[in-house]
Protein backbone atom coordinates (compact mmCIF):
# COMPACT_ATOMS: atom_id res chain seq x y z
CA UNK A 1 0.00 0.00 0.00
CA UNK A 2 0.93 3.55 -0.67
CA UNK A 3 0.14 6.44 1.35
CA UNK A 4 -3.25 8.07 0.45
CA UNK A 5 -4.36 4.44 0.03
CA UNK A 6 -7.86 3.66 1.66
CA UNK A 7 -6.72 1.29 3.82
CA UNK A 8 -8.92 -2.03 3.35
CA UNK A 9 -11.82 -2.40 5.17
CA UNK A 10 -10.62 -5.88 7.03
CA UNK A 11 -13.01 -8.47 8.96
CA UNK A 12 -11.04 -10.11 12.00
CA UNK A 13 -11.64 -12.40 15.29
CA UNK A 14 -9.59 -10.24 17.98
CA UNK A 15 -10.07 -10.29 21.79
CA UNK A 16 -12.61 -7.54 21.76
CA UNK A 17 -14.76 -9.25 19.61
CA UNK A 18 -15.37 -9.79 15.96
CA UNK A 19 -14.33 -6.30 14.40
CA UNK A 20 -14.36 -4.62 11.15
CA UNK A 21 -11.89 -2.24 10.50
CA UNK A 22 -13.40 1.19 9.54
CA UNK A 23 -16.61 0.74 12.01
CA UNK A 24 -14.09 0.18 14.72
CA UNK A 25 -11.96 3.51 13.66
CA UNK A 26 -15.21 5.29 13.49
CA UNK A 27 -14.24 9.13 13.38
CA UNK A 28 -10.88 8.29 15.29
CA UNK A 29 -6.83 7.32 13.96
CA UNK A 30 -5.81 3.95 13.87
CA UNK A 31 -2.46 2.50 14.85
CA UNK A 32 -2.56 -1.38 13.61
CA UNK A 33 0.91 -2.64 14.22
CA UNK A 34 2.35 -6.38 14.17
CA UNK A 35 4.53 -9.01 16.02
CA UNK A 36 6.14 -12.15 15.38
CA UNK A 37 5.18 -14.08 18.05
CA UNK A 38 2.97 -13.91 21.15
CA UNK A 39 4.63 -15.12 24.23
CA UNK A 40 8.12 -13.96 22.91
CA UNK A 41 10.17 -11.08 24.69
CA UNK A 42 10.69 -8.63 22.71
CA UNK A 43 6.63 -8.60 21.80
CA UNK A 44 5.65 -8.95 25.31
CA UNK A 45 7.46 -6.10 26.57
CA UNK A 46 6.16 -3.92 23.31
CA UNK A 47 2.71 -4.81 24.17
CA UNK A 48 3.18 -3.90 27.40
CA UNK A 49 4.94 -0.72 26.86
CA UNK A 50 1.93 0.01 24.30
CA UNK A 51 -0.78 -0.50 26.82
CA UNK A 52 1.28 1.94 29.29
CA UNK A 53 1.30 4.20 26.70
CA UNK A 54 -2.78 3.63 25.64
CA UNK A 55 -4.14 6.85 27.88
CA UNK A 56 -1.60 8.80 25.65
CA UNK A 57 -3.07 7.60 22.35
CA UNK A 58 -6.96 7.85 23.29
CA UNK A 59 -5.71 11.25 24.43
CA UNK A 60 -5.29 12.03 20.84
CA UNK A 61 -8.07 9.72 19.45
CA UNK A 62 -5.96 6.88 18.72
CA UNK A 63 -7.12 3.65 18.82
CA UNK A 64 -4.38 0.91 19.11
CA UNK A 65 -4.64 -2.56 17.75
CA UNK A 66 -2.03 -5.66 17.78
CA UNK A 67 -2.01 -8.30 15.52
CA UNK A 68 0.24 -11.67 15.35
CA UNK A 69 0.13 -15.06 13.55
CA UNK A 70 -1.45 -16.62 16.92
CA UNK A 71 -4.80 -17.93 17.97
CA UNK A 72 -7.30 -15.63 19.73
CA UNK A 73 -6.88 -18.38 22.67
CA UNK A 74 -3.09 -17.95 22.44
CA UNK A 75 -3.96 -13.57 22.64
CA UNK A 76 -6.10 -13.97 25.44
CA UNK A 77 -3.58 -16.33 27.50
CA UNK A 78 -0.76 -14.54 26.25
CA UNK A 79 -2.24 -10.69 27.55
CA UNK A 80 -2.59 -12.00 30.96
CA UNK A 81 1.54 -12.18 30.95
CA UNK A 82 1.80 -8.88 29.70
CA UNK A 83 -0.33 -7.45 32.32
CA UNK A 84 1.40 -9.31 35.00
CA UNK A 85 4.75 -7.51 33.49
CA UNK A 86 3.72 -3.93 34.00
CA UNK A 87 2.47 -4.92 37.40
CA UNK A 88 -1.13 -4.75 36.35
CA UNK A 89 -3.77 -4.83 39.06
CA UNK A 90 -4.96 -8.61 38.56
CA UNK A 91 -8.16 -8.62 36.61
CA UNK A 92 -7.57 -5.74 34.46
CA UNK A 93 -8.73 -5.27 30.70
CA UNK A 94 -6.06 -5.44 28.28
CA UNK A 95 -7.04 -1.59 26.82
CA UNK A 96 -6.62 -2.25 23.10
CA UNK A 97 -7.69 -5.33 20.71
CA UNK A 98 -4.95 -8.11 19.19
CA UNK A 99 -5.63 -9.27 16.18
CA UNK A 100 -6.06 -13.11 15.96
CA UNK A 101 -4.34 -14.26 11.97
CA UNK A 102 -4.02 -17.75 12.33
CA UNK A 103 -4.67 -18.45 8.72
CA UNK A 104 -2.08 -15.62 7.60
CA UNK A 105 -4.75 -13.67 5.63
CA UNK A 106 -4.33 -10.54 6.82
CA UNK A 107 -0.26 -10.59 7.12
CA UNK A 108 -0.47 -11.50 3.47
CA UNK A 109 -2.79 -9.46 2.12
CA UNK A 110 -0.87 -6.32 4.21
CA UNK A 111 2.52 -7.37 3.16
CA UNK A 112 3.33 -8.00 6.96
CA UNK A 113 5.69 -10.97 6.75
CA UNK A 114 9.14 -11.08 7.55
CA UNK A 115 10.94 -13.75 5.70
CA UNK A 116 14.52 -13.76 7.23
CA UNK A 117 12.38 -14.77 10.34
CA UNK A 118 10.30 -18.44 10.44
CA UNK A 119 9.00 -20.71 13.18
CA UNK A 120 9.56 -23.99 14.02
CA UNK A 121 7.90 -25.40 11.13
CA UNK A 122 9.74 -22.92 8.69
CA UNK A 123 7.04 -20.57 7.78
CA UNK A 124 7.57 -16.93 7.99
CA UNK A 125 6.87 -14.81 11.16
CA UNK A 126 4.80 -11.59 10.93
CA UNK A 127 7.39 -8.65 11.42
CA UNK A 128 7.17 -5.47 13.24
CA UNK A 129 4.95 -3.82 11.01
CA UNK A 130 3.27 0.48 11.90
CA UNK A 131 0.52 1.44 10.54
CA UNK A 132 -0.60 4.49 10.94
CA UNK A 133 -4.44 5.18 9.55
CA UNK A 134 -6.75 8.88 9.60
CA UNK A 135 -10.12 9.44 10.10
CA UNK A 136 -10.69 9.40 6.77
CA UNK A 137 -9.15 5.69 6.49
CA UNK A 138 -6.31 6.32 4.57
CA UNK A 139 -3.00 5.43 5.43
CA UNK A 140 -0.86 8.07 6.74
CA UNK A 141 2.40 6.66 7.84
CA UNK A 142 3.93 3.16 7.73
CA UNK A 143 7.17 1.86 9.22
CA UNK A 144 8.62 -1.89 9.14
CA UNK A 145 10.68 -3.02 11.46
CA UNK A 146 12.43 -6.40 11.53
CA UNK A 147 11.69 -9.22 13.96
CA UNK A 148 14.71 -8.65 16.17
CA UNK A 149 14.34 -5.07 16.07
CA UNK A 150 11.69 -3.66 19.07
CA UNK A 151 10.23 -0.52 18.13
CA UNK A 152 9.99 2.89 20.07
CA UNK A 153 6.35 3.90 20.90
CA UNK A 154 7.40 7.46 22.09
CA UNK A 155 8.42 7.74 18.53
CA UNK A 156 4.96 6.43 17.34
CA UNK A 157 3.45 8.96 19.29
CA UNK A 158 5.65 11.76 18.23
CA UNK A 159 4.85 11.05 14.52
CA UNK A 160 1.29 10.88 15.51
CA UNK A 161 1.20 14.72 16.99
CA UNK A 162 3.01 15.22 13.51
CA UNK A 163 0.63 13.87 11.35
CA UNK A 164 -2.29 15.32 13.59
CA UNK A 165 -1.15 19.05 13.44
CA UNK A 166 -0.07 19.26 9.85
CA UNK A 167 -3.36 18.08 8.86
CA UNK A 168 -4.95 20.86 10.20
CA UNK A 169 -2.28 23.12 9.79
CA UNK A 170 0.03 24.14 6.27
CA UNK A 171 3.07 23.54 8.48
CA UNK A 172 5.93 21.00 8.22
CA UNK A 173 7.78 19.33 11.26
CA UNK A 174 11.71 19.77 11.43
CA UNK A 175 14.03 16.96 12.14
CA UNK A 176 13.52 15.93 16.30
CA UNK A 177 10.37 17.71 16.39
CA UNK A 178 8.28 17.57 19.58
CA UNK A 179 5.40 19.58 20.62
CA UNK A 180 5.83 23.11 21.51
CA UNK A 181 8.64 23.52 18.84
CA UNK A 182 8.83 25.52 16.27
CA UNK A 183 7.13 23.99 12.97
CA UNK A 184 8.25 24.95 9.33
CA UNK A 185 6.48 26.60 6.36
CA UNK A 186 6.05 24.71 3.58
CA UNK A 187 8.42 26.03 0.70
CA UNK A 188 5.41 26.39 -1.39
CA UNK A 189 4.08 29.11 0.74
CA UNK A 190 5.37 32.48 -0.95
CA UNK A 191 7.58 34.67 2.15
CA UNK A 192 4.52 37.45 1.60
CA UNK A 193 1.62 34.53 2.28
CA UNK A 194 3.32 32.98 5.27
CA UNK A 195 3.99 36.54 7.02
CA UNK A 196 0.32 36.89 6.76
CA UNK A 197 -0.51 33.29 7.76
CA UNK A 198 1.96 33.56 10.57
CA UNK A 199 1.80 36.87 12.27
CA UNK A 200 3.55 36.13 15.48
CA UNK A 201 6.47 36.19 12.75
CA UNK A 202 9.09 33.69 10.85
CA UNK A 203 12.10 33.47 9.93
CA UNK A 204 14.77 32.11 7.60
CA UNK A 205 18.33 32.03 6.74
CA UNK A 206 20.23 32.74 4.06
CA UNK A 207 22.26 29.96 2.31
CA UNK A 208 24.92 29.30 -0.52
CA UNK A 209 22.32 28.67 -2.90
CA UNK A 210 20.39 31.65 -2.66
CA UNK A 211 17.68 29.74 -1.48
CA UNK A 212 16.07 29.81 2.70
Amino acid sequence: MLLGDVFPNFEADSTFGQMKLHDFLGDSWGVLFSHPGDFTPVCTIELGRAAQLSPEFSKRNVKLMALSVDSLQEHHDWSKDIMAYNNTEPGSQFPFPIIADDRRELVEKLGMLDPEEKDRNGMPLSARCVFVIGPDKKLKLSILYPATTGRNFDEILRVIDSLQLTAHNRVATPVDWRPGNSVMVPPRIPETEAATLFPAGIYTKDLPSGKK
